[in-house]
């Protein structure tokens, strides 16, 4: 047979458990035809046959990235990242530079912002961005995605200058002069000044509401929202990434995509779920069921429910089993009431759903396993394969439960201050020693029997796939109570690769090089066990190819 692309002189990782030495593959009609040496493979190419040399590079399955937020992370490549910056003068000096370069911006966003960029333990309010930007609106998104600060422009325009009245777990931070003090705390707080962008909000509406766009999307608007989308995925594939599941979702975001696939522009296989929120009616998770049904491509898919536990552990607004050290009036927010969340997984997993829960603080992990506990006595034991994202602290009590109830923890290593990106909490503020022991605890879930899966949550962090694996493998050494959570290179790598294909219910066609399994490849650029630990962030793909598509690379 004549095949249509052969990889020869390649390390391979195929996760297939065949005990073989092969070097090379060979890709027919979207899948892998056939593994071998480079003789035999070389053997099956015809005129027309695409030939990659690995040049003793890392071959092996596409990387998924099982926690992305695709829109937005693709709309903020074109936004101010103040990644680094730090004092009132370097962000004047950046803010101010950019805004001049985008003089009809309707609103200058900015994202990756400290939560104390202006010095330790200094908040930031409106005034303090009215001295950098006094007549534009402006606004600074977190890091993590879950506090934005705003001066009085966007504020005032956006209808909150004054308050407002928000759902359960967001918080418009208010001074004691009866104004927005500029801090705006979860989606619900913040959702108004995202809409003031260019993009009017569309790139997030998924995340913050779950809804489409309201009025609908213009023809134009849609094609621009594509073209920006399309510009993220490429972003993604030169990372040696096949395969993308969203964390936030509506119908608008499934109808862009499966358009670019129709258009057969689709460079990457993308999963979005619905996104429940605190204040929709249960009966709302039809709409999952119906997505489903609608979009079931091999591309473009759903088949999943995203709901938010609680915040996060910066604005103290994670949900904790005991007070926060540095704020003892309270152990943060729960986004969802109790009963109300378990009727939310009991009818979900009823219809055979499976389940994403964003979790960070030990009370809002401990409230998702006994939801997903509560459905599995009212539905009965299921392969569900729900999930937890993040489980930044969890009790030690709680451990044991996520692989005695067959939930996944999904972490994302860079979250992680040992991931080397952000600084380590000191004990006494956001967490107890006692908790810094348990928190971002890769290791202890791992030999708990609990099934990780690794991911980005990008754009909180770099989509790039080698920080990430770097991170897990060498991770930062802290001082106790900080404990060691190193993984190794193969552990890792799996976790980003075959056990994500796992996840998403796909391990029989999907996360190995083996005859017959789709062709998600990636050829690194050099042989990462051979590579050490300290260069592994260097690595890159240097061909992706999806589907028996080259997506990336190669001449």
């Amino acid at each position: 047979m004549s095949v249509d692309i052969v990889i020869l002189n390649g390390s391979l990782l195929s996760f297939d458990n065949t005990g073989s030495q092969v070097s090379a593959l060979a890709v027919k009609d979207g899948n892998i035809a056939a593994l071998g040496t480079d003789r035999e493979i070389r053997a099956l190419a015809g005129a027309n046959t695409r030939i990659i040399d690995a040049k003793g590079g890392t071959v092996m399955p596409g990387f998924i990235d099982s926690h992305v937020h695709l829109f937005g992370g693709s709309a903020e490549l074109d936004m101010l990242n103040l990644l680094g910056v730090q004092g009132f003068d370097a962000l004047l000096d950046a803010v101010r530079a950019y805004a001049s370069s985008r003089p009809d911006d309707p609103l200058i966003m900015c994202v990756s912002a400290d939560y104390h960029v202006l010095g330790p333990g200094r908040s930031t309010t409106r005034q303090d961005l009215d001295k950098i930007l006094p007549d534009r609106p402006l606004a600074m998104m977190a890091a993590d995605h879950h506090t934005v600060w705003a001066n009085t422009a966007a504020l005032e325009k956006a209808g909150l200058l004054h308050g407002g009245k928000v759902p359960e777990g967001s918080e418009i931070v208010m001074a004691g002069d009866g104004t927005a003090h500029g801090q705006l705390n979860e989606t619900g707080a913040f959702g108004p000044v995202l809409k003031l962008s260019a993009l009017g909000g569309r790139d997030l509406l998924g995340y913050v509401t779950g809804a489409d766009p309201e009025p609908p999307a213009t023809a134009a608007e849609r094609a621009f929202d594509k073209e920006v989308i399309l510009r993220g995925l490429h972003h993604c594939v030169s990372h040696g990434i096949t395969g993308l599941h969203n964390m936030d979702g509506n119908y608008y975001q499934l109808e862009l995509l499966s358009e670019l696939e129709a258009e057969g522009r689709l460079p990457a296989r993308v999963q979005v779920p619905m996104h429940l929120k605190n204040f929709d009616p249960l009966d709302r998770l039809a709409e999952a069921q119906d997505m489903t049904r609608r979009f079931n491509s091999d591309m473009v898919w759903s088949g999943r429910v995203k709901m938010f536990m609680d915040g996060v552990l910066d604005s103290y607004t994670a949900l904790m089993l005991s007070p926060y050290p540095g704020a003892p009036d309270t152990c943060g927010d729960a986004v969802f009431e109790t009963d109300q969340f378990n009727e939310a997984c009991i009818r979900a997993d009823a219809m055979g759903l499976q389940i994403s829960v964003h979790a960070i603080g030990d009370g809002a992990v401990r409230r998702t396993l006994d939801g997903y506990e509560a459905a599995k006595e009212a539905n009965g034991k299921r392969d569900a394969r729900h999930r937890i994202e993040h489980i930044e602290v969890i009790d030690p009590a709680d451990l044991p439960r996520v692989a005695q109830l067959g939930v996944v923890a999904s972490l994302q290593p860079l979250h992680s201050p040992a991931g080397g990106l952000f600084p380590a909490y000191p004990a006494g503020d956001v967490l107890r020693e006692d908790q810094i022991a348990n928190a971002f605890g890769w290791r202890a879930l791992r030999d708990s029997g609990a099934r990780v899966c690794f991911s980005t949550d990008w754009p909180v962090v770099p989509v790039d796939t080698m920080m990430t694996v770097a991170g897990a493998v060498n991770c930062a050494d802290l001082p106790a109570p900080w404990v060691d959570n190193r993984q190794t290179l193969l552990e890792t790598l799996s976790s980003y690769t075959h056990d994500n294909a796992w996840v998403e219910f796909n391990e029989h066609r999907k996360g190995k090089l083996a005859q017959g399994y789709m062709a998600d490849i990636c050829v690194m650029d050099r042989d990462l066990f051979a590579t050490p630990p300290e260069d592994l962030a260097k690595a890159r793909a240097s061909v992706t190819i999806c589907g028996g598509n080259v997506t990336y690379g190669a001449a």
